[in-house]
C-alpha cells in the first residue's frame, strides 16, 4: 500500500470521539479518551491515527466490538448497528482537549 493511501486510510479510522459520563470521569482518572472506530481498524491503525490526527504520545490500546440493540416502534421491530469502541491511553503530559475551552 502507497504511503498517500495509508495516510487517508489513518484519517478514517476514527470516526467520532464516544462522550459520556463513564469516559469523562475515564479520562479525568487514568488520561485515557474514547473513540467510535470503524469496524475494520486494528490497535496498530488506531493508535497511528491518534498520533497522527492530535498530535499525542499513545500508550496503549484496547477494542471492543460494541453489539446493536433491538428497537421497537410498535409492532416493528429493528436492531441498531454493531461498531467498535478504542479506549486509548495516553503517554503521561498528553493530552486531548475535545471542548477547546480553557
Amino acid at each position: 500500500m502507497s504511503n498517500l493511501i495509508y495516510q487517508q486510510r489513518l484519517m478514517s479510522v476514527i470516526v467520532a470521539p464516544h462522550v459520556s459520563e463513564k469516559t469523562t470521569a475515564l479520562a479525568e482518572a487514568s488520561n485515557q479518551v474514547v473513540f467510535k472506530v470503524r469496524s475494520d481498524a486494528t490497535k496498530k491503525e488506531i493508535k497511528q491515527a491518534v498520533e497522527l490526527l492530535f498530535e499525542v504520545e499513545v500508550g496503549n490500546v484496547t477494542v471492543s466490538n460494541v453489539r446493536g440493540k433491538l428497537k421497537r416502534h410498535g409492532q416493528t421491530q429493528g436492531r441498531l448497528a454493531s461498531w467498535k469502541k478504542a479506549y486509548v491511553r495516553l503517554a503521561p503530559g498528553s493530552d486531548i482537549d475535545f471542548m477547546g475551552v480553557e
